[in-house]
């Protein structure tokens, strides 16, 4: 009997859709090299558009993933790994290159320990584990997230490029706020991550025109909503934190009243 003949497959069937969340990573840290070469160039509007591009593939991928089932051990770590090169490594070289360097060795120590303290978020939370008990946390990241960090350390070269014009020299900020959010990065504060989420049918159509009016505002006014996202996202951080409190404080007394009861 001829045996049949095996047909080459470069990946299994059965594993054809963690494909798709994979790409996107992988172009997710494309893109976060290339700002590197942009930023190199002196061309930092377009490498300030792609650390967005990134962030935008960034919550895409794992998004994909959950929903073609396409999770995976594997994407878990090179998500991480292409979340410090595209938010860890090219958005602080980009501040480097336009401002930090201005400032000698003081500058790219001002580099490193914003470079080692989102290397140590994503250790962190590659480590975090939330008890079955307590699903409401996965609502709330620890500290700042990587891509959040990425962008927010480069809101005053954002500031810069925009038509927005105040008396005063934002870039001697620069140095002082990329440590404020190296510290955010490694901080406890709970930050909202509207990971699970509920939205109403009824809403549906006014979420696709937020997400309309967004869209057209980035394109026309890149930088000036980005400022704006930035703004409305550090006030979030003390919402937040109050928020998570609440919460906290909710769960904690239901546990009690629980075991009360189980006493009697």
């Amino acid at each position: 009997m001829i045996k049949e003949s095996k047909k080459f497959k470069l990946v299994q069937s059965k594993k054809t859709r963690y494909l798709l969340p994979n790409i996107l990573t992988l172009g997710g840290v494309c893109l976060g090299i290339s700002s590197i070469k942009f930023s190199i160039d002196g061309n930092y509007s377009l490498a300030v558009i792609f650390i967005l591009l990134a962030a935008i593939l960034d919550a895409l991928d794992g998004r994909v993933a959950r929903l073609i089932k396409g999770t995976s051990e594997f994407g878990k770590e090179l998500d991480s790994l292409t979340d410090f090169v595209s938010f860890g490594i090219a958005p602080v070289f980009i501040l480097y290159f336009w401002e930090l360097n201005k400032y000698g060795r003081l500058g790219w120590a001002i580099a490193l320990i914003y470079s080692v303290c989102c290397v140590l978020r994503l250790a962190r939370f590659n480590l975090t584990k939330i008890d079955n008990q307590q699903i409401w946390k996965t609502n709330y990241f620890e500290g700042v997230p990587a891509p959040a960090g990425g962008l927010l350390i480069l809101m005053p070269l954002i500031f810069e490029l925009s038509d927005l014009r105040f008396n005063f020299n934002i870039k001697d900020l620069s140095p002082y706020f990329t440590i404020l959010v190296a510290f955010l990065l490694v901080s406890k504060i709970p930050t909202l991550s509207l990971k699970k989420i509920s939205i109403s049918p009824k809403a549906t159509a006014f979420i696709l025109l937020g997400i309309g009016t967004i869209f057209i505002s980035l394109l026309y006014y890149t930088f000036e909503t980005l400022l704006v996202f930035g703004l409305l996202y550090f006030i979030s951080i003390p919402v937040s934190f109050f928020m998570f409190k609440n919460r906290s404080k909710k769960e904690i007394s239901e546990t009690s009243e629980d075991e009360h009861e189980d006493v009697l």
